[in-house]
């Protein structure tokens, strides 16, 4: 008699306590995330940006999604693409993350690219790259969450390690020995 249901408890007028953001950050400093480059190509010419947000969302349809702050410099070429493709970086192109973290400069400027016959800039040497349809720009704080529907890709690098950020640094993977598959996750 005295519980909640979801539908009531959504209604409820009170005020959470919302995580200082100081905190969140640095909890999220923490957690390792592989890292992409998201490239489109813009109304002056090509775009990208480092991603360490995307999530696989749907295997049936092929939905991937990522998030993006609104303050981006690539949001205004974003906020209005049909499509993009991600780039998957392997463990050897951490100056190709940072290169497209860096405000303020051409991020295309190396020739470490190159265009797909329909339009969209790719970047060599990666891990595998997904050029995908955008489905939605969902706002989400002070950010965007952007889903994308999987139109095709390429054969992913099975030799190569993927590139992963963790507390502000590009920590090497290291295999202890023979590599255990994992279960499979829902």
């Amino acid at each position: 008699m005295g519980r909640e249901t979801p539908h009531q408890h959504a209604q409820s007028p009170t005020v959470e306590a919302v995580l200082d953001q100081h905190r969140y950050r640095a909890i999220f400093r923490q957690h390792a995330a592989a890292v992409a480059v998201v490239t489109l190509d813009g109304p002056t010419g090509p775009v990208g940006f480092t991603a360490t947000s995307v999530i696989s969302v749907s295997a049936s349809p092929p939905v991937l999604a990522f998030s993006v702050a609104g303050t981006s410099s690539s949001w205004p070429a974003l906020s209005t693409a049909e499509t993009v493709v991600v780039n998957f970086l392997s463990a050897d192109q951490a100056d190709v993350s940072a290169r497209f973290a860096t405000p303020g400069i051409d991020r295309f400027a190396d020739r470490g690219w190159d265009r797909l016959p329909t339009g969209e800039p790719v970047l060599h040497g990666v891990r595998a790259r997904v050029r995908a349809r955008v489905l939605d720009r969902i706002p989400a704080g002070s950010s965007f969450l952007v889903t994308l529907l999987g139109l095709d890709s390429d054969a992913p690098r099975r030799d190569a390690r993927p590139l992963i950020y963790l507390d502000r640094t590009y920590p090497l993977l290291q295999s202890q020995g023979t590599d255990h598959p994992a279960s499979a996750v829902d």
